[in-house]
């Protein structure tokens, strides 16, 4: 502590009602109101006295304005969003904790359009009479999967559950072992089905399930053969799982409906855009499948939404649950969701206009001139302490989907000039206005670049001046 620096004795705190009506206090009160003001300058005051009681108050902070602005700055932290923009750069595309699928600007802009003002949600336009929600997408839904009908609740999870409570309470389920999945957020499918009121029957073994195994475990208490689409981890080597067609058939032949919770959701072909290919929800109506059951925020590249379609007798029994209003989806949900369907209907121009899809097609040269043009910005504001470098490196798609697969990316790989360092610049990166989001692993900062869009890079640069290095 430099002593020539003078120091102030409690005495020498404004009071606060002096400060109340000093000018530096006009805008905080504008804008927060006076009882939020006075909250935060009686904390601030409570502070400074404890500071000068300690014989460590700096007599410059009494004037008005630093006292104003440390108020100010304390209200603008306590007020602000905790739901806050950042950049993804940690290589995971559809990350499930920073909210999976980008929306599209239609969607976005369809999602304004349904806060604005009343809407047709629950009412027939036609008629003038009470209308059914799930129709806003029903059709599409149908026109897209080639299924008989459809209805849409908050996640695949609520669509898991309320099949599951329709169609199998107090009966059984059979289901093959390596497909028992766990995804994040300890979600167990024997878990879900539990809660539904269904018995799980396992079948098969971890790594090879045969037909016979399903037909040997029908008995007279079964109600659903199920197949759950693997979509977060892959089993190699010595397999064997059972065509959906097949069990299609056996479940026609004794009488069960065949349930496949898809997961991540393709409506199209992923290899035309040369992504490895996944099933298509249409591939698995097209083979026998009674009900399918997917995400609207993964490879579908829309909002959180769990979608059911299939046969229509199904889907009815499941719109009379009275979990199905409890696990409905709002009039955002379903504006955001129409406004992503609606693109598939164009598939050629869907890479270019379905922010998901674009974020997963971006070419690796295009990736690696972004890094080249932003090198020097970062590694001076970073400083001489580390060294950053650009890289190629390796996304994933996320969220569960083609977990082995892995895309061609470009980005930056930070290392330290000296020892240590590196956990309090990833920390740094956190704190700046719209936090940058890295990997940190091999004793080197990763910030993969394949979800900074081109037109946030002047954002990107502008606030890295903030940084502490």
């Amino acid at each position: 502590m430099d002593v020539s620096t003078p120091r102030a004795v409690v005495e020498s705190i404004p009071a606060l009602d002096r400060l109340l009506r000093d000018e530096n206090f006009a805008a905080p009160i504008a804008r927060y109101g006076r009882d939020e003001v006075v909250r935060a300058l009686r904390a601030r005051l409570d502070v400074l006295r404890t500071q000068a009681r300690a014989g460590a108050l700096d007599a410059s902070r009494l004037a008005s304005a630093a006292i104003a602005a440390a108020v100010a700055a304390e209200l603008q932290c306590h007020h602000g969003p905790k739901l806050r923009a950042v950049f993804n750069l940690t290589g995971t595309v559809l990350h499930t904790n920073l909210g999976r699928s980008p929306l599209p600007d239609a969607a976005v802009e369809a999602v304004v359009r349904a806060l604005r003002a009343p809407l047709n949600l629950e009412f027939d336009l036609a008629t003038g009479k009470r209308g059914d929600r799930d129709a806003v997408v029903a059709e599409l839904l149908r026109e897209l999967t080639g299924a008989e009908a459809a209805t849409v609740v908050n996640n695949n999870a609520a669509a898991v559950l309320l099949v599951l409570n329709t169609l199998a309470a107090r009966r059984e389920v059979v289901v093959s072992r390596g497909e028992l999945v766990e995804i994040g957020g300890s979600f167990r499918l024997p878990d879900v089905m539990h809660s539904a009121g269904a018995k799980l029957v396992e079948v098969g073994t971890t790594n090879r399930t045969h037909l016979a195994d399903y037909a040997d475990a029908i008995g007279a208490r079964s109600a659903l053969l199920m197949k759950v689409h693997t979509s977060n981890y892959a089993i190699s080597g010595f397999t064997h799982a059972v065509a959906i067609s097949e069990l299609a058939q056996l479940g026609r032949d004794r009488g069960l409906a065949v349930v496949v919770d898809l997961g991540s959701g393709s409506l199209l072909d992923l290899s035309r855009w040369g992504l490895p290919p996944e099933p298509t929800v249409r591939e698995i109506i097209a083979a026998g499948a009674d009900l399918v059951t997917f995400s609207g925020d993964k490879l579908l590249g829309g909002p959180q939404a769990g979608i059911v379609v299939g046969r229509a007798d199904l889907i009815g029994k499941l719109k009379k649950n009275p979990l199905k209003r409890a696990l409905r989806v709002d009039k955002m949900t379903l504006a955001a969701l129409e406004a992503v369907l609606v693109l598939y209907r164009a598939p050629e121009f869907l890479s270019e206009r379905l922010t998901a899809l674009r974020l997963l097609t971006r070419r690796t040269e295009t990736i690696a001139a972004q890094a080249t043009r932003l090198q020097a910005a970062l590694q001076a504001a970073v400083g001489t302490g580390f060294m950053v470098s650009t890289v190629a490196m390796t996304s994933q798609i996320g969220s569960g989907a083609l977990p082995v697969e892995m895309l061609a990316s470009h980005g930056f790989a930070i290392r330290p000039a000296r020892r240590g360092g590196l956990s309090r610049l990833e920390a740094d990166l956190r704190a700046l206005p719209r936090p940058v989001l890295g990997r940190l692993a091999d004793k080197t900062l990763w910030l993969d670049l394949r979800c900074l869009d081109e037109t946030d890079e002047g954002e990107f640069v502008a606030q890295l001046g903030a940084l502490s290095g």
